[in-house]
């Protein structure tokens, strides 16, 4: 763990709030949990109390300052209970954002970029991992600095938005199954988006099925088709 915190203080990271975490972390931490790496808020006005995320090799967790800094509330995710995750780097930051398989979704904003990046790629591994409990994947530590950008780290295509006003309802409030199941029947289609095209389609039919446009096992076999390829 010191080793990796060692990396960590040289990737723009405020070595307080490093300090303040690590110091619950270790009595947060179950046995053989190694903390991979940990991301810290960084927005453009002075940030008192900047919220953190903690990849570990068992769960991402969650760290909120309250109380101004007296207290901190962790909210924690097995990795087995997350569908997928994603990078949208912006001008003064980046977001990085997880679902779960129960449908709910977080995002961290104003990430410092490299720290965000580092935080995608070591969800992408512990998730392979999972997928494949017998390949050997190595923990971010050991990532160079070379590693090139993931090539899914990039603003969500402003498409999807025409995509939702296509399967919105006719004057009848009836969506008939096909327009729903013609954009993702075909798997080739989907084997050519990004994660973040992916990611997007799957909160628009989440948003569908919110407003009773769709059915909740419609909505599930979309669901399960993107799934897929995150």
């Amino acid at each position: 763990m010191i080793d990796n915190l060692k990396k960590i203080l040289n990737e723009d990271q405020d070595p307080k709030a490093i300090e303040k975490i690590t110091a619950k972390l270790e009595h947060l931490l179950m046995s053989n949990e190694e903390v991979g790496y940990i991301a810290v808020q960084k927005k453009p006005a002075v940030t008192i109390f900047p919220d953190s995320i903690v990849v570990t090799n068992k769960r991402i967790i969650l760290c909120k300052p309250k109380n101004l800094g007296l207290s901190m509330e962790f909210i924690d995710y097995d990795w087995d209970d997350i569908a997928g995750s994603f990078v949208k780097e912006g001008i003064l930051g980046a977001d990085f954002t997880f679902t779960t398989n129960s449908d709910l979704t977080h995002t961290v904003d104003y990430l410092p970029k490299n720290q965000a990046r580092k935080l995608y790629t070591y969800a992408k591994e512990q998730l392979d991992l999972l997928k494949n409990p017998k390949a050997s994947v190595p923990v971010v530590a050991e990532v160079k600095e070379e590693t090139p950008v993931v090539e899914t780290v990039e603003e969500v295509p402003t498409e999807e938005v025409t995509l939702y006003a296509e399967i919105m309802p006719t004057s009848n409030d009836i969506i008939r199954d096909t327009e729903v199941e013609a954009p993702i029947s075909e798997e080739k289609g989907l084997a050519h988006l990004t994660q973040d095209e992916l990611f997007a389609k799957l909160q628009n039919y989440k948003k569908l099925l919110d407003n009773g446009l769709i059915l909740q096992g419609e909505y599930d076999r979309l669901k399960s088709e993107i799934l897929k390829f995150l």
